[in-house]
């Protein structure tokens, strides 16, 4: 779905928790992106500045219809624990705390 003009069409419905944790890059960054910053405006602002993107480019972010690269990705994950979960499992490196075992 394309996004005219900056505007978005708000999606219907609640937003629903998967049992499991998507595969794909987009959508596990998108959905680590709304866990961490809601679904409002100010949140795509946040994003912007953490990682000094456009509004467009954040936008497709928290869409799920792009990721972030490069500098974006490691800007997103200094400011978001999610984002840095995210990523480190889909790389297959999970956190394991040492209180725990």
């Amino acid at each position: 779905m394309r996004v005219k003009m900056g505007t978005v069409v708000p999606k219907m419905g609640t937003f629903v928790h998967l049992v499991e944790e998507p595969t794909d890059y987009r959508t596990a960054l998108a959905m680590a992106l709304h866990e961490e910053l809601g679904e409002t405006h100010r949140a795509i602002k946040m994003a912007m500045r953490w990682t000094g993107a456009s509004e467009r480019t954040v936008k497709y972010w928290f869409a799920g219809e792009r990721g972030p690269s490069g500098d974006h990705l490691i800007a997103l994950a200094r400011h978001s624990d999610a984002v840095l979960y995210v990523v480190l499992a889909l790389a297959g490196r999970h956190i394991v705390d040492e209180a725990d075992g």
